[in-house]
């Protein structure tokens, strides 16, 4: 058996992909490596890339976008490797820091899952780690909570010196346990985009795993690439996933309340978009932006929260 399959879930984002792989090839070293590149029907030029330029690479061809969850799965479902690690195309993997990884898990057989620290293109720290959605950090001030209760809700604010256990870790780069895959299953493909990795976590937590990030090993992440190319839509999407992940893991008084409460923000939000707006007289882009995607949101809501108003469609 390998020691580690890479999944990398692919949608126009070639150029990203290509200094990904090339970071996977010249960057692991001690590590016996399948890789995967699923992709969702890019129309880039992604899949001539990788089959010309990456030949050792497997090359899963959707033909259309299933989302993160659903895509990573039909890899997972085909990898070999005793640790299973997904990875976003919009990383540059460091020296040592997937040998590192894995030797934190191998050093506690409780570890189901685990995630490093993400690093901005400058160096600077991203959130590595979230708590699972409850209605105070969907209704509150996340920035907030981290500085109040930082051992409640840790964040890129503590500059963590050794592993510690956490709720949730960032997908962009996450390890799991063969094993503990096995146990809890795959990803719930009920999630488009967005929180999916975080419902993993709790059900791995639930299950009786650990889950840790090991701030000692760090990757780069070109955070939001592809979901920055549909601002409006992937804003959308996220708020279907929160609402996905209240109805599992809540109950329907909670999600009432969440609805009510996200609601009541977005218009208050909407009504001081379209206030400074006028008194711009629209002359800024960053407050048209946030105007247009307040209004699309709230229109998506009156809808009745459509399938089709996120990136799915």
């Amino acid at each position: 058996m390998i020691d580690l399959s890479v999944v990398i879930v692919n949608w126009n984002t070639c150029d990203l992909l290509r200094d990904c792989l090339r970071s996977l090839f010249q960057q692991v070293e001690g590590l016996s490596l399948e890789i995967f590149v699923v992709d969702n029907g890019s129309s880039d030029g992604s899949v001539a890339l990788v089959r010309d330029q990456f030949p050792s690479v497997t090359v899963i061809e959707n033909g259309r976008n299933l989302g993160f969850a659903r895509a990573n799965n039909v890899a997972l479902r085909q990898a070999s490797g005793r640790y299973w690690l997904l990875l976003n195309s919009d990383t540059v993997v460091k020296k040592g820091a997937l040998e590192g990884l894995q030797r934190t898990m191998e050093q506690d057989s409780n570890i189901g899952v685990a995630g490093l620290q993400l690093l901005n293109e400058d160096g600077s720290l991203q959130n590595s780690v979230s708590n699972a959605p409850t209605l105070l950090t969907e209704l509150g001030n996340k920035r907030l909570l981290r500085l109040l209760w930082p051992s409640r809700y840790p964040g890129k604010e503590q500059h963590y010196r050794k592993p510690l256990q956490v709720e949730s870790v960032i997908g962009a780069c996450l390890m799991v346990r063969r094993e503990a895959a096995k146990e809890v299953g795959l990803l719930d493909e009920d999630y488009f985009f967005f929180l999916e990795e975080t419902d993993w976590c709790v059900r791995m937590r639930t299950a009786g795993w650990r889950v840790v990030h090991d701030p000692r090993f760090t990757i780069y992440h070109l955070q939001g690439k592809s979901a920055e190319k549909v601002n409006v839509r992937a804003r959308i999407e996220y708020w279907r996933s929160r609402y996905a992940f209240f109805r599992k893991h809540g109950s329907q008084l909670v999600l009432g309340v969440l609805r009510s409460g996200l609601l009541l923000r977005v218009s208050v939000n909407l009504l001081s978009m379209t206030l400074a707006n006028l008194l711009t007289c629209c002359t800024r882009p960053r407050l048209r932006n946030k105007f247009q995607v307040y209004a699309e949101i709230l229109r998506w809501h009156l809808r009745g929260c459509p399938a089709d108003g996120g990136l799915e469609r």
